[in-house]
Parts: C-alpha cells; structure tokens; sequence
C-alpha cells in the first residue's frame, strides 16, 4: 500500500516538475504518463466507498482535495477543488474566478465543474485539459489516478500527494 502512495506522489511530482519545465516534450511525456496510469486504473474493478485525495499547500496557500464516491463498481459522485487554510474554497471565491477568468477565459469553478463531469463520464484520470487550467486538469488526473488506485483497493484512507 505505501508503495502505491509513493508511486502516486512520485508521479504527481513528475506531472508538476514536467509541466513546468515548459518543453513540449516533457509536457508529452507527463500526458503519456498519465495516459498509461489512467489505461492501467480503468481495468481495475472498484469498490464502493468514499475516497478522498489531496495534495500540499502551494506557495499560494491552496491545496488541491478530491473526493470521489463509488458506488455499484462505478465512480457516482466526483468533487475537485482547492482549499486554504482555512478551509474556505477557490471555487466559492467570486472575485479569484472573476480575475481567472478575465486572464485565463476560464473560471476556477468552471474547469472543475467540467473536469468533474468529464471524470464521471469516462469513469478515467484520462480527462482532456480545460484550456486556460492545465496546471488544474494536471492536478485533476493526480489525484484522480490515486482515488481509483485507492477505490480498487478498497482504501477509504485520505490520500496525501507530495
């Protein structure tokens, strides 16, 4: 089990060091990474449950947190969002998502309402990237490959990511 969460973390680590590195070729091969770990999810047999998954606070003071509900093997209910440290959510934060809109074309709140309903659909870490939040939809699929490694498991236990 310690093995799966560090391969989890170690991975997220990668899809954020990669992304940010900038080239297109690490970004593809973060995709790729991402792809085959999403492939290697999606065959596994889920089991019903709560299941959550969170990474550590950026240097922004916000920490992304996803829970997912599984119920009859298939994920019923996905929440993805950031929270601060005091628990209030970028999502709820009228004038963050008014400012990432303006620059971005895309709310904070609305790519994780489209992410989130992509996920349900496809029932996969393997969602397209929102244009104007792929440092988000990077996130996303971290947590959301740990939550259905954890769901196949049967591992109610909080996820952390690194």
């Amino acid at each position: 089990m310690k093995k799966k969460i560090v391969l989890a973390s170690l991975l997220f680590a990668s899809v954020l060091t990669l992304t940010a590195c900038g080239s297109s070729s690490t970004k593809e091969t973060a995709k790729e990474t991402t792809t085959e770990a999403a492939k290697v999810e999606k065959k596994a047999e889920l089991k019903d449950g709560t299941y959550k998954a969170e990474t550590g606070f950026d240097d922004r003071g916000w920490k992304a947190v996803h829970t997912i509900t599984v119920s009859g093997g298939k994920v019923t209910e996905s929440t993805f969002d950031y929270e601060n440290k005091e628990g209030a959510l970028k999502s709820e934060d009228a004038e963050y998502n008014k400012n990432m809109e303006a620059k971005s074309g895309v709310s904070s709140k609305d790519a994780t309402d489209k992410l989130d309903e992509e996920f349900l659909k496809a029932q996969s870490a393997d969602v397209e990237v929102v244009t104007g939040a792929t440092h988000t939809t990077e996130n996303f699929k971290a947590t959301a490959a740990a939550l259905l490694e954890a769901a196949a498991e049967g591992n109610t236990e909080t996820i952390v990511l690194k």
